[in-house]
């Protein structure tokens, strides 16, 4: 069996409201084993020895979208690729008075747009936007992470239906 992380888009923030006990009961439901959901922002930890990668983010969505009423879609990793990711972070992770973000996407082109934006963006002193491995890595100066030139570029509505973003410390949660 493998073990897998499927992040979930804009739940419990925005209006998309789902109870951790409900997100797990759906998943578990999908035969997916030794579920744990983690915080309340759309984290499931699962196990399968299901090999269609393709086949089981889509299953998953398509639970998302019957049981809970939403145009669902996440990002899945399995738990080696999740631990390269939090271990490539290239700045200081745990640099007080910051955030270390990690933004993921089911389209790898959005997160090259998104990076060439930041190259033409006037970044806060000590900002940093980073391309990783299928990632972008982010950090910015906590309490600054919506007012950032980079920040609301992300919350563009083109970026919203393929990105999603987490805080390292939660990705660190999940392996």
């Amino acid at each position: 069996m493998a073990r897998y992380v499927a992040l979930l888009r804009g739940v419990n923030v925005g209006g998309i409201n789902i109870k951790m006990a409900d997100l797990k009961a759906a998943i578990v439901a999908l035969g997916l084993a030794n579920v744990k959901t983690v915080l309340a922002s759309g984290n499931v930890v699962f196990d399968t020895d299901r090999t269609d990668f393709a086949g089981l983010k889509s299953d998953i969505e398509s639970c998302l979208r019957r049981t809970f009423g939403y145009e669902a879609w996440i990002v899945l990793l399995d738990q080696p690729t999740l631990a390269r990711i939090v271990e490539d972070f290239p700045f200081e992770a745990d640099r007080e008075g910051w955030h270390p973000y990690v933004l993921l996407s089911s389209d790898p082109a959005a997160l090259d747009e998104l990076y060439a934006n930041a190259e033409t963006l006037e970044l806060a002193p000590g900002e940093r936007v980073q391309l990783g491995d299928g990632v972008l890595y982010w950090h910015v100066e906590r309490g600054q992470t919506l007012d950032s030139p980079f920040g609301k570029s992300t919350g563009k509505a083109k970026y919203k239906s393929s990105t999603t973003n987490r805080n390292l410390r939660t990705l660190r949660k999940l392996l």
